[in-house]
């Protein structure tokens, strides 16, 4: 079982993901070693976009893992426990929480937290991922360029501890990352699905030709995600291909 074990903080760097792995590659990291940051000059999400998060209000680390025994197809799994992992930290303070496919930590239409796992592959199977992790908490005020964002304090009108709250964010995502690696799959799919935004009746959707109205059945293990349009056509989307509206 891989438990909470070393907190690496810095001040300032420029993404705790490339920091962590260049530091993984300089010495033998253990599992679940986390790198946690007060602030980001170019923090990444998902896509390529910037992520904005204003220095000393939020949480910014990156996890590294070894999840070797995890089939490069079934990759998704992982990223859904991350995602699930997330959620209940931020669950014991606020709710409900809802991941919005991919894996995107969302309330009530906004969100609140992105992840971005970056995988070193040999041949069919996974050496090393780093999963990095943005989840505003303290933050009064974003800019337009993140116009849906949110922080955990304007929700609940108080500071949340930092520390506190990192402790509580890394040991969930282990928990659940320990549940995909005793080979309980299942349970992970089934609550990343009921966690899903939007899971129950049509909502609208945009791919390239346009606007459309569906309802979600399921994302598979490889990440795809499967929609059921309103008039019955069967859909299948990998990342980018299709956005919420």
């Amino acid at each position: 079982m891989i438990t909470m074990n070393n907190i690496i903080k810095v001040k300032e760097t420029d993404s705790t993901n490339q920091l962590l792995k260049k530091q993984s590659e300089e010495q033998a990291l253990d599992e679940g070693v986390t790198l946690v940051s007060g602030f980001q000059t170019a923090g990444k999400g998902q896509r390529g976009n910037r992520w904005e998060s204003e220095a000393g209000k939020n949480i910014t680390c990156s996890i590294i893992l070894y999840p070797e025994f995890l089939p490069l197809k079934q990759q998704f799994l992982l990223s859904e426990a991350v995602a699930l992992g997330i959620k209940d930290a931020v669950e014991q303070y606020l709710r409900p929480v809802e991941i919005k496919w991919p894996n995107d930590i969302y309330y009530q239409n906004k969100k609140l937290a992105g992840i971005l796992i970056e995988n070193e592959l040999t041949g069919q199977t996974i050496d090393k991922s780093i999963i990095g992790i943005g989840l505003n908490v303290n933050q009064d005020r974003f800019s337009s360029v993140a116009p849906n964002a949110v922080s955990m304090k304007q929700i609940l009108g108080k500071e949340i501890d930092l520390d506190v709250l990192l402790e509580k964010t890394v040991n969930a995502i282990l928990f659940r990352y320990n549940t995909l690696k005793d080979g309980n799959s299942a349970s992970i799919v089934s609550a990343y699905h009921d966690s899903l935004y939007r899971k129950s009746g049509f909502h609208l959707f945009s791919d390239k030709n346009g606007l459309f109205s569906a309802k979600t059945e399921q994302v598979t293990g490889d990440g795809f995600l499967h929609l059921t349009t309103d008039e019955g056509e069967k859909r299948c989307y990998t990342f980018k291909e299709v956005s919420y509206v």
